[in-house]
């Protein structure tokens, strides 16, 4: 991928962005994380051990219905700092009197021993990250040989509208770009990982006021390109900001979000066939088991 391609991020708003407490996963979050775990029924693999990756932004009633699916299997959390996963954790586990306790495996601060997660679940993390290819190295590391990576995140078709009415303006860009499909299956390739199935939808989200579209929007993120009006915005920018989303949206107010699905396999390490070749005990564990399979 070209290095101008996007994302056009900002790698200190990012940081900054991730630093931000969240008390509540965004409902379009929760929305991904359901139509995601739908894709669940056609994976054949029962994971074992899996990797939720900061699953309070991305969806914590989406944790519960992965959860549901693979009750005997031990899950770790992973958020910015292993303070932020404690705290995750607290939101995500079951209450001491649930009887759901005796038959569900309650989860852990991450992240797991390299290698050692059947699955990650990363659902609308990767839209928000400044080095894309660095997160999914992290990702093919923390997977088991013949494990699989489940993501979401968000398209360069998302928002059209307000970046639209931004350029008519002649104002800055009001949200960072995001990449399409086909170069994350291109990174996803060149990290390590086999066999990328990506797929796209939109989703139009209706607001009745200016005001409760810009709360959903603070929600969900920030503006991370490195272009954005760098100073503060005044009262009067903001009300011809909400004059003009009503003049221009219609009514109700409609805004676009593409969201990409993907999904991968971590394949099971090969040989090199030379004279005289090495292979790490890991390895060589690795490709027994997957001749045995």
């Amino acid at each position: 991928m070209p290095q101008d391609a996007p994302p056009t991020i900002d790698p200190i708003a990012a940081q900054r962005w991730l630093e931000v407490p969240a008390d509540a996963s965004p409902w379009l979050h929760e929305e991904v994380a359901r139509r995601m775990a739908e894709r669940l029924q056609w994976i054949r693999l029962q994971p074992a051990t899996w990797l939720d990756w900061a699953p309070t932004r991305g969806g914590l009633l989406g944790h519960g219905l992965v959860a549901q699916k693979y009750p005997n299997s031990q899950c770790y959390v992973q958020e910015a700092g292993v303070e932020w996963s404690s705290i995750a954790i607290k939101k995500i586990a079951l209450p001491w009197w649930s009887a759901a306790r005796w038959t569900r495996t309650q989860p852990r601060a991450g992240p797991p021993p390299d290698a050692n997660a059947d699955m990650v679940w990363a659902n609308m993390a990767m839209h928000t990250a400044a080095d894309p290819q660095g997160l999914i190295q992290q990702w093919h590391r923390a997977l088991a040989p013949q494990g699989f990576l489940m993501f979401s995140c968000l398209g360069p078709d998302t928002l059209r509208e307000l970046h639209a009415l931004y350029a008519r303006l002649g104002w800055p860009p009001p949200a960072h770009a995001c990449t399409d499909m086909h170069d994350w299956g291109d990174m996803l390739v060149g990290a390590g990982f086999a066999e990328p199935v990506m797929d796209m939808e939109r989703i139009s989200l209706s607001f009745e006021r200016p005001e409760r579209l810009l709360q959903e929007l603070r929600g969900l993120g920030r503006n991370l390109h490195p272009a954005r009006f760098a100073a503060l915005r005044g009262k009067a920018w903001r009300a011809q900001l909400c004059a003009a989303l009503q003049a221009e949206l219609g009514r109700p107010l409609s805004l676009t979000f593409e969201v990409i699905y993907g999904h991968a396999i971590k394949p099971a390490p090969r040989a090199k066939v030379s004279p005289l070749s090495a292979v790490s005990l890991q390895d060589m564990r690795a490709m027994l088991q997957a001749g045995k399979a």
